[in-house]
């Protein structure tokens, strides 16, 4: 059967908002979870980047297992795998609410956590790009603005349910929240099922006409069931295996050109939120003023992405949205470089603002152009690749930022470091793109 026009409305927004709370999730959680890490030095006698570990594992199972998420949206669907992840998540933090030693707390609140995010994740976004075209944009940036909104909310619930209910208490609580995944999972209706129902309704109506003794009219409906039930024969033959993994995108220059720019990107990108605490407290700002610059950021990137979202759905941008992606990059890595030298609260606060517009920018396009550039049919396969990739920068970047800082005492080459990074994968995607993709369209 032909492929189903995405609705861009309808279930379309019931499924919009389960991407946005998945999307909150899964990058939120790994932060929200730093607020325990005290407690649990304490409880198993252990240092902060023995504890950190477990932000790190989670992440990197978010990005790392892209292509098993693939392979399994493409063997079962969207549906089960995203109720397998919500259990799978909501069992991690129950199971570490009752372990005696970090190593086991690597296992369940990193790793099974770290999947089940990662099942949820990934599949959602494949069925928000199977649900919207026209408004796609938009409904890439609204559901990217559950980062954020989670983050601001996560953070200040943990530390209530530290001080309440002691750590394990509040990884009990965390696992039973995690639990909303399995119904954003149930509420992903695949759009076949609407083809189906349609089909139905037509066969009882010409079931209806046959029955009726109204002379032709009888013998159309005779000849339309006979067509129906030779349709239905014809379906029952053996289906073509599925691919697994396609790996036949590799010969789309476009999603070679978006895989190296966005390696480069991440390699900078999260290095100064993760430094800004620490950049400001050496330079004087007291604790709960520096801590204040992350809500700073958080705040803005919460309007930053819809606004931008609904900028790249615009007619005369869409078409050209992987230049606005590249600004967007570039406008980054430049706020880095300038905030190099800030010195006082005051300059900190101005890169805040600047860096959650920009930072904003790239989170709402980032999926956006890769689903122009591959299509919603090899999406799935796509994302799990460009996840897989970006999990080597994301653990190659910030740990060596943080030790080029033990090393060097000083965080304005960091950041210049960091910003040059984001800004070179922008005029790289621009000139790649413009060289590449550009040229060849305008040729005969």
């Amino acid at each position: 059967p032909a492929p189903v026009k995405p609705p861009d409305g309808g279930w379309g927004w019931i499924v919009l908002f389960g991407c946005f709370i998945i999307t909150g999730f899964s990058y939120a959680f790994p932060k929200a979870v730093s607020v325990y890490f005290k407690e649990l030095m304490k409880d198993f006698h252990v240092g902060y980047s023995d504890t950190a570990w477990i932000s790190s594992i989670m992440l990197a199972m978010l990005y790392g297992t892209g292509p098993v998420c693939s392979i399994m949206v493409n063997q079962f669907g969207c549906r089960p795998v995203m109720l397998i992840g919500g259990l799978l998540a909501s069992a991690g933090m129950i199971l570490a609410s009752f372990t005696t030693n970090i190593i086991e707390l690597y296992l369940t609140a990193g790793v099974l956590t770290g999947l089940g995010m990662a099942l949820n994740f990934q599949p959602s976004l494949i069925m928000l790009g199977t649900y919207f075209d026209k408004r796609r944009p938009l409904a890439n940036g609204l559901a990217a603005a559950g980062s954020p909104v989670f983050l601001s909310a996560l953070s200040p619930l943990g530390q209530v349910l530290l001080e309440k209910f002691g750590w394990r208490g509040g990884f009990l609580i965390m696992g039973g929240l995690l639990l909303n995944c399995c119904t954003c999972g149930a509420v992903m209706r695949p759009l076949d099922m609407g083809m189906k129902r349609k089909m139905e309704k037509t066969q009882d109506k010409y079931e209806a006409k046959e029955m009726l003794p109204i002379g032709g009219k009888s013998e159309e409906g005779i000849s339309t069931t006979d067509g129906t039930k030779k349709a239905k024969k014809a379906k029952k033959k053996p289906k073509k295996g599925k691919k697994l993994l396609d790996f036949s995108i590799f010969s789309n220059r476009g999603f070679i050109i978006y895989t190296i720019s966005k390696f480069i990107l991440v390699l900078g990108l999260f290095v100064p939120p993760i430094l800004l605490v620490n950049y400001a407290k050496d330079t004087g700002v007291p604790d709960t003023e520096a801590a204040f610059l992350l809500s700073i950021i958080g705040f803005i990137d919460i309007f930053a992405r819809p606004a931008c979202g609904m900028v790249a759905g615009l007619k005369w941008v869409r078409p050209h949205v992987s230049y606005l992606f590249s600004f967007s990059m570039l406008f980054n890595g430049l706020t880095d470089i300038c905030s190099a030298r800030a010195s006082n609260y005051t300059g900190l606060v101005i890169f805040c603002v600047f860096f959650g517009i920009s930072y904003g920018m790239v989170g709402a396009l980032q999926f956006e152009v890769l689903m122009a550039i591959v299509g919603s049919q090899k999406f799935s396969s796509a994302i799990g690749l460009v996840l897989l990739i970006e999990a080597f920068a994301v653990l190659i970047g910030p740990p060596s930022a943080g030790r080029l800082v033990d090393a060097l005492k000083n965080y304005e080459v960091i950041f210049y470091l960091a910003g040059s990074e984001v800004a070179l994968s922008a005029l790289f995607l621009a000139t790649a793109t413009y060289c590449c993709l550009s040229r060849r369209k305008k040729e005969p």
